[in-house]
């Protein structure tokens, strides 16, 4: 089947690491966007308190099928 699609970026965070942070921007986007069908990690960074990772920020492409 033939498709068209649309991107759009957006970031999760994460106390405890990568995966985590990709989920919850996927989730979000789920409250609102239809058709979602691939994402792609674009940017991994992080906070930095005291010497350790504070947080993990990454942003996602997610790719969404358009009606």
């Amino acid at each position: 089947m033939d498709h068209v699609y649309k991107t759009l970026e957006i970031t999760g965070t994460s106390s405890k690491g990568v995966e985590e942070a990709v989920q919850r921007a996927v989730e979000k986007a789920n409250e609102s966007v239809r058709h979602m069908r691939w994402f792609t990690v674009s940017e991994i960074r992080g906070h930095i308190e005291a010497g350790v990772i504070a947080h993990w920020q990454v942003s996602v492409k997610i790719g969404f099928s358009v009606e």
